[in-house]
């Protein structure tokens, strides 16, 4: 079907992420409708680079789209990560070649690639947000963030395509992410390898300024030995050891279906480090009963929740067989089942289950349901009707009760 400039500007309405205020009123958490909290960014939002230098011409961004994950930074701003931005705008290498979109949006609106792929950073109580070029561009799955042992805040983040790569961001202060070192992981070496123009000759000699390497970080890591990874997605910190966490989806040219979960263990427990001993933390496949592991979070007793991400042409055919939907599971760090991995609750036909949080008093987790039905052809034919009987729609789902709390507390 042919596209058309209507399409597209309903399209960018609809990308993007909202801010909503969330209160719990007798016993039942629910919007705050008339918060002055609640807002959008979409696709034709104004956001401008945290950078010295102008992107592909400009000091701003219009739109932020294909976000995913994210993380919290010790100031209060949350971190929303541009992955699939190419299905948008295709993308642009250094040698000028052109990755055509999927959606075609180019066609109607001729913004460079180069302004996507970035992390965002958001005021939840403003919206006023910016992209951290300083971060690097890529597909970010993530960006978690921690200090370092001298107080310097280091943001980790992962890129969310076949082997790409592992990225570490130490920055020059102990509130902000707007300057520091960028670092590529090789895992061979168990070493942060910089990609800073000054410390590499190699990227001296390929790239003119430390802003083009920014924005072809890809290529910059390769040169500089970059270990290629299945698809690293979710990023977090185990509570119980320091160690970093990575859940690494899968990488199905290669064979690697089921994916893992990779454990960084930084030299010294200092995130700040550039040394690091690496290790498989939980391996997905039959063991363990979950394949293509993908968001995480932890509780307060260290117990590993994450959601997987089976694609939807897959579920449950050929390397899939068995596994079912894609689901909500614990890890158990204690209680009379220490070291089993849990099904919790699966998702809808053709969900997958996204953003795993926990409410402050660990009482409620919430899950995002994300493209319901999304195999589906014809909208009276649709493969789900989740959540309402009628057409398919993404949702946010509160789980509470017994389970949890006996999850949560150490006792199952």
């Amino acid at each position: 079907m042919e596209r058309t400039k209507q399409n597209v500007d309903m399209e960018m309405k609809e990308v993007g992420g909202s801010l909503l205020e969330l209160k719990k009123v007798n016993g039942q958490w629910g919007v705050v409708k008339d918060s002055s909290y609640n807002r959008r960014l979409d696709a034709n939002t104004e956001i401008p680079f945290a950078w010295g230098q102008k992107i592909a011409g400009s000091d701003k961004g219009i739109g932020t789209m294909g976000n995913c994950a994210g993380g919290q930074t010790p100031w209060g701003t949350f971190l929303t990560c541009e992955e699939n931005y190419d299905m948008f705008w295709g993308d642009k290498l250094r040698d000028g070649t052109v990755k055509p979109s999927w959606v075609e949006w180019h066609k109607f609106y001729p913004r460079p690639p180069e302004h996507y792929g970035w992390v965002v950073e958001v005021e939840p109580k403003t919206g006023k947000s910016k992209k951290l070029v300083s971060l690097g561009r890529c597909a970010h799955e993530c960006a978690a963030v921690t200090k370092a042992k001298n107080g310097k805040v280091v943001a980790y983040t992962g890129d969310d395509t076949n082997d790409e790569h592992l990225y570490k961001f130490i920055s020059d202060s102990d509130s902000s992410l707007e300057r520091g070192k960028l670092y590529v992981a090789n895992l061979d070496k168990g070493e942060w390898v910089s990609l800073s123009i000054e410390d590499q000759p190699k990227l001296k000699e390929k790239f003119k300024d430390q802003t083009e390497i920014q924005i072809y970080a890809r290529e910059a890591a390769k040169l500089v030995g970059a270990t290629p990874l299945a698809r690293p997605e979710d990023i977090e910190f185990d509570p119980l050891t320091g160690n970093v966490l990575i859940a690494l989806t899968n990488n199905k040219p290669k064979g690697n279906y089921h994916g893992s979960i990779l454990k960084i263990m930084e030299a010294g427990g200092d995130h700040g480090s550039l040394k690091f001993k690496h290790d498989t933390f939980l391996a997905g496949g039959n063991k363990h009963g979950f394949a293509s592991p993908d968001n995480m979070v932890f509780d307060r007793k260290g117990n590993l929740w994450f959601t997987t991400d089976i694609a939807g042409s897959e579920v449950g055919k050929k390397q899939y067989e068995g596994f079912g939907n894609n689901s909500l599971f614990v890890f158990l760090r204690s209680g009379p089942n220490a070291g089993k991995v849990i099904r919790v609750a699966n998702a809808p036909m053709d969900a997958e289950f996204t953003g795993p949080c926990f409410a402050p008093d660990y009482k409620t987790l919430f899950l995002s349901v994300q493209h319901p039905g999304e195999e589906s052809v014809v909208r009276e034919r649709s493969t789900s009707k989740w959540p309402d009987g009628d057409v398919p729609r993404p949702a946010v789902v509160m789980l509470e009760g017994p389970l949890l709390d006996k999850i949560v507390e150490g006792k199952l």
